[in-house]
């Protein structure tokens, strides 16, 4: 995408209202958010009420509001779908973030759609076929190098969109049936089982136990907050934090971090990109990325390089590892001796390894002293334990108080008027219905003090160009005042909700210029309806095969079902890469044990550098 000034876009999760509104005031640009039914998160479900109001706020700093109805739709739900994008269209959603392409089929209303990270944009022809088809904003799959999203940018005309921050699948989005064969709960219809985050035995082609009980498949958490210029540069346009499952507290504070961190970079290139939307935001914190939920962080894929020394993965705890503080000497009952190097507050939650490597965790009563606490329960904690603190009281109070955000106006005050510009563009007059008498004294001073009274707004005032000396009493300034800021509101929002009625209808039915061949299917499509059906036929793809949700008989060779395609590699995660010198060699096939008794096979395909799962198909009878 070439532009001579480009949008940048911070984009925030929400789990609801409130969360979304706080993110908002510490700096988000948009905010996805999941609707009543059809999202990814089964948990994360609002009314179109709650939405309603999320978008009628942000769009006060014409901030935008994403919906996710990116589930795959059975051929029962597509009417219930088509109605519910008529709803959000009709509050004035700005975009819907979507996976099933039978969406792109439906006599829906021209709102804008985004192709979620669940349709795995990890090609470029991939990502030219969606735009061809209409989508207007690419969410890339996670697994991407700087160097694929870089060629991929260069491609597009439409703005790219990457996951920055946050939880990471370990299977490539979209591709995932692991929940489903194993737990009859689908990914693809919300309701992950995570059950990449459970304890697994690896064992070898002899069935010999390599490791017991360690969490084979629990990645650490994405934190590209160091790279975010070279992805800029790369093209990417939207910079999108995971998370809408995780509390209020924790998106403000890594909203705020990202906010911080890409206005340096806007401020630092003012010829080469701009911020998204508009104003100031103000909070009671210092972000702090390692004082919130992370299992430690990595960069992943981002640099293709070095991927034989990579280490992604926590095999220890798929829990929070916070920040390490310390080293525990000794504990004896409720007393912990240790050496610290932060400060610890009552009501601090620490983290340890005990004795057999079991995570475990201990709330701090009180502190008695810089190398004494005491816990609210006996201590488990061996002498020479690490110690993490997994909730810090202090920041966590920090982070309770409400932000704000906030838009500047412009005053201009004469004999007949009253005018307000902000910094958005927007401007309204109040004009005076009566004469006022000239002034005995100067009340530039009292003016100003008026006009800047603007109480719990979202405005302030950034300057006031006083050109009267009338006497105007300060009840009809201030009903003035009054009028010009709902005159702002209005306005804004007006303008806003017009430009989500003003788009063309997004899908494109001109087939000849956007087949999407066969040989670009590097995996079974995740169909599931009719409409799903006739699209992807109509665009030439032959063999079609019905998403494992409606069509047991998902199975591959010798009865086996692949239920996980990954980029992540447990050889190479292990230090045993097939391509790298190593004198750890594990003989095959190699099979992960669930504690439930059930059997997944490892398949180390090299030559696309991946990781496959499979399963007997009578497992997930």
């Amino acid at each position: 995408m070439t532009e001579s000034v480009r949008n940048i876009e911070l984009l925030a999760p929400a789990k609801d209202a409130a969360t979304a509104i706080e993110a908002i005031n510490c700096g988000a640009d948009a905010i996805y958010i999941g609707a009543s039914k059809y999202g990814a998160r089964y948990n994360a479900a609002n009314s179109t009420e709650n939405i309603r109001l999320v978008v009628n706020y942000a769009h006060l700093f014409n901030c935008k509001v994403y919906v996710t109805i990116n589930t795959i739709i059975k051929d029962e739900e597509l009417e219930d779908v088509r109605a519910l994008i008529c709803e959000l269209y009709d509050i004035g959603v700005d975009a819907l973030i979507v996976q099933d392409m039978g969406i792109l089929m439906m006599q829906i209303p021209p709102i804008e759609l985004h192709a979620s990270t669940q349709c795995d944009i990890s090609s470029v022809e991939k990502a030219e076929f969606l735009e061809s088809v209409g989508f207007s904003q690419l969410v890339l799959a996670r697994e991407l190098s700087l160097e694929q999203i870089r060629e991929i940018a260069q491609k597009v005309r439409v703005p790219v969109e990457v996951f920055v921050h946050g939880a990471l699948c370990v299977s490539y989005s979209g591709k995932c049936h692991a929940s489903q064969a194993m737990m009859q709960r689908s990914a693809n219809r919300g309701e992950c089982a995570q059950i990449c985050r459970l304890s697994y035995d690896l064992l070898d082609g002899n069935n010999n136990t390599i490791i017991s009980d360690k969490y084979l498949l629990s990645l650490k958490d994405m934190n590209q907050i160091d790279r975010l210029y070279e992805l800029i540069e790369a093209g990417v346009s939207s910079f999108k934090i995971e998370g809408r499952l995780k509390d209020i507290g924790y998106v403000k504070n890594v909203v705020s971090a990202y906010r911080a961190a890409l206005d340096r970079i806007i401020c630092d290139n003012p010829d080469k990109y701009v911020r998204s939307s508009a104003g100031v935001s103000e909070i009671s914190f210092t972000p702090d990325l390692n004082k919130t939920f992370n299992r430690g962080y990595t960069h992943y894929f981002l640099d293709s390089s070095d991927l034989g020394n990579l280490r992604i993965a926590n095999h220890m705890t798929p829990k929070s590892m916070g920040e390490i503080i310390g080293v525990a000497k000794h504990s004896s009952g409720n007393k912990v001796h240790l050496s610290a190097d932060r400060e610890l507050s009552n009501g601090d939650g620490l983290s340890y390894f005990n004795k057999t490597d079991k995570y475990e965790g201990i709330r701090i009563n009180k502190v008695l002293s810089k190398d004494i606490i005491n816990t609210l329960s006996k201590s488990t904690i061996p002498d020479g334990a690490v110690l993490y603190r997994t909730y810090d009281k202090k920041f966590n109070d920090l982070l309770s108080v409400p932000s704000r955000r906030f838009i500047y106006i412009n005053w201009i005050l004469t004999d007949t008027f009253l005018q307000a510009n902000d910094e958005i563009g927007n401007s309204y007059n109040y004009n005076f219905d009566t004469l006022f008498d000239e002034s005995q004294s100067d009340q530039k001073e009292r003016q100003i003090y008026i006009l800047s009274k603007l109480g719990d707004t979202h405005y302030k005032t950034a300057s006031c160009d006083i050109n009267t000396t009338k006497f105007i009493p300060a009840s009809i300034l201030s009903q003035a005042r009054r009028a010009c800021v709902e005159g702002l509101m209005k306005t804004q929002l007006n303008k806003a909700f017009s430009k989500t009625r003003n788009r063309r209808n997004c899908y494109k039915s001109d087939y000849k210029n956007s087949l999407y061949l066969n040989k670009y299917l590097s995996f079974r499509e995740n169909i599931a309806n009719k409409l799903a059906l006739e699209f992807y036929k109509n665009h030439g793809v032959s063999g079609v095969e019905f998403a494992l949700e409606i069509n047991n008989s998902f199975i591959s060779n010798e009865n086996l079902l692949q239920i996980m395609t990954t980029k992540y590699c447990l050889l190479r995660e292990l230090g045993a890469c097939k391509k790298m010198k190593t004198n750890n060699n594990y003989k095959e096939p190699l099979k992960m044990r669930a504690s439930d008794g059930k059997i997944l096979l490892l398949n180390f395909d090299c030559n696309k550098c991946c990781m496959n799962l499979y399963i007997h198909s009578q497992s997930n009878k």
